[in-house]
């Protein structure tokens, strides 16, 4: 009887084998079926509830495990998911499956190192997966692996060209290393195959907002409100618009559409804090800035943000207890140790006060305005331990030469020890795998340093053209127009970005004041000059400014003296401090 049914049994189909007790058309089967359709729409309560349906038509554990774990992970039942993952229990036909989403977990989890063994897993059932590449360029990126994650977009494009996943990934590297423009022909790309594509709709909305193109970025945002009824991106990033307008009110009302479904990303939290700052709820803003600490200790625009909040809610005593540390730190900002400098006049110590705007006024060595954040290198610089701090961030470099961060801080190091070349070559690899606005900074100051206005000037043209509006390289072609005797120019821009943005940046009012001043437009300098020092009275560039205005005015001669004295003590006897009391000895010259 074996003899004769074993030729039976062999020519059985693999998947009858797999699965005794229910074959492909069984109701079982079928269900399963409907749950991974489910899961294809996201849809995590309705794939679970077919996949149990499924078990109780006959299937087993081992065939629901991989669909199960993910039926979870789009409901955010984690540790649910992982119980139905983690054995790796799976069928033949759901192991890929199975691995990709126990790699999701494990990565979501930050164990970056398991979820690159489960992908290795579902890449060796799945080599040419265009979608299953994408997802490990993600992971590598996530990683720090850099240029590992830009050949797996590349590669992911050679085996499907038409990948709406790969097209939506090439483009947001695209964006971190070309800039906003670059991204859209590949955003573009991947909407021409789906059209009603969420994510990249997003994703085009987001670019196009950061090019300043908001109405066109609002077009987009509602078209992924019809397809998708309550997204919450599609709501952060019209309440982002709103706020970038000065429409607070609108803006909060906008991310209260979010519910509570990103407020996991700082982000999201920053914003939310900013619009109740806007809306005069310094309280509110306050306690959405701490959670942003919580979750980014050094995030330096969240804690001037929250000393600001703080302050305004008129708790001068806590304003300098909860920053007591920070102000104490080498790398503090000006902007923070103003704040609660002026907790301690409201408090009515005066002498703690002076103290702290002194501070405030002083410039930073080179080491710490390159080296942001507290980091240890900057530490060691500032300490002068400056061939220990080359050789850490030397040793980083060679150890991972692909990881962004370890390039950019070499080039960081080279830059703070006066080395502009050697810090170019550094960040000029850093810039093969990303060009944010802070990178064009200290590759601009490299330049500058260096005495390469060429280079300067190819640098800002290059990024100019794919992120027109960006701020740094704005304030970077200002500088070298006026370098170059454009004044003109300089003016344009630096107009443009106090009236969009910039009417309390300090510097940027004092470098306006300045360029007026020297083109005859007295009144609007010292309106400028004015309104800086009014916001940092102890900034000795604001007080330069302001008296050099008064001096070229003819008016206010002994106010001009006073200022001048006190701009002097601070910086020494600039060029700019001396034209002004030539011109206040000799008022009718020019």
């Amino acid at each position: 009887m074996l003899a004769l049914l074993l030729p039976l049994l062999l020519a059985l189909p693999l998947v009858l084998m797999a699965t005794p007790g229910w074959g492909e058309d069984s109701p079982a089967a079928a269900l399963i079926e409907e749950a991974r359709g489910a899961l294809a729409r996201g849809d995590g309560i309705d794939g679970e509830a077919k996949l149990r349906a499924a078990l109780d038509r006959g299937a087993s554990r081992t065939d629901v495990a991989a669909y199960m774990g993910e039926a979870y992970l789009a409901q955010g039942n984690r540790q649910k998911a992982r119980e139905w993952l983690a054995p790796g229990t799976f069928t033949p036909q759901s192991a890929a499956e199975g691995w990709r989403a126990l790699a999701r977990l494990e990565w979501g989890d930050g164990d970056y190192a398991a979820a690159g063994k489960a992908f290795e897993r579902a890449l060796a059932i799945l080599p040419d997966d265009a979608g299953l590449w994408v997802e490990i360029g993600r992971l590598r990126y996530a990683s720090g692996q850099h240029r590992l994650a830009i050949s797996a977009a590349e590669h992911a494009l050679q085996l499907d060209p038409a990948n709406v996943r790969a097209l939506e990934f090439r483009g947001q590297l695209a964006r971190d290393r070309h800039g906003l423009l670059a991204a859209l022909p590949w955003f573009e790309k991947a909407l021409q195959q789906a059209p009603d594509d969420v994510p990249v709709l997003l994703e085009n909305a987001a670019t196009l907002g950061d090019l300043g193109r908001a109405s066109d970025s609002l077009v987009l945002t509602r078209q992924v409100l019809k397809l998708s009824p309550g997204h919450p991106r599609a709501y952060y990033l019209q309440a982002v618009l709103a706020a970038r307008a000065g429409k607070y009110e609108l803006a909060r009302s906008l991310l209260a559409h979010t519910g509570n479904q990103l407020d996991r990303q700082p982000g999201v939290l920053l914003l939310r804090g900013v619009s109740e700052l806007g809306v005069g709820n310094p309280a509110a803003a306050s306690e959405l800035f701490e959670q942003v600490l919580r979750m980014r200790p050094d995030d330096r625009q969240a804690q001037e943000l929250l000393a600001r909040s703080i302050y305004l809610s008129g708790e001068y005593r806590y304003v300098t207890l909860r920053f007591r540390d920070q102000i104490g730190r080498a790398d503090a900002s000006p902007y923070l140790l103003t704040v609660v400098a002026r907790a301690y006049e409201a408090l009515g110590d005066r002498q703690r006060a002076g103290e702290l705007l002194d501070l405030a006024a002083r410039p930073q060595t080179a080491a710490l305005r390159v080296l942001p954040g507290g980091n240890g290198i900057g530490a060691m610089l500032a300490r002068g331990e400056a061939p220990a701090a080359e050789a850490q961030a030397e040793a980083a470099q060679r150890r991972d030469p692909g990881f962004f961060d370890n390039l950019s801080l070499a080039g960081d190091v080279q830059l703070a020890l006066g080395r502009p070349q050697a810090a170019q070559a550094r960040y000029s690899a850093a810039a093969q795998i990303r060009m944010f606005p802070n990178l064009f900074a200290r590759r601009f100051e490299a330049y500058v340093m260096a005495h390469d206005m060429r280079g300067a000037q190819q640098l800002v043209e290059g990024y100019l053209r794919e992120s027109p509006t960006n701020r740094e390289a704005l304030r970077a072609a200002a500088r070298l127009a006026v370098s170059q005797g454009d004044t003109g120019r300089a003016l344009a821009i630096l107009k443009w970005l106090r009236d969009n943005g910039g009417a309390r940046d300090v510097q940027l009012l004092c470098d306006l004041a300045l360029i007026e001043a020297d083109t005859g437009d007295v009144e609007a300098a010292q309106a400028d000059a004015r309104t800086a020092y009014r916001l940092q009275r102890s900034s000795p560039v604001a007080t330069q400014a302001l008296a050099y205005s008064y001096a070229l005015s003819g008016r206010n001669a002994g106010t001009a003296t006073a200022l001048l004295d006190k701009a002097q003590a601070m910086l020494g006897n600039t060029p700019l401090i001396a034209a002004a009391r030539r011109k206040l000895s000799t008022p009718d010259e020019g």
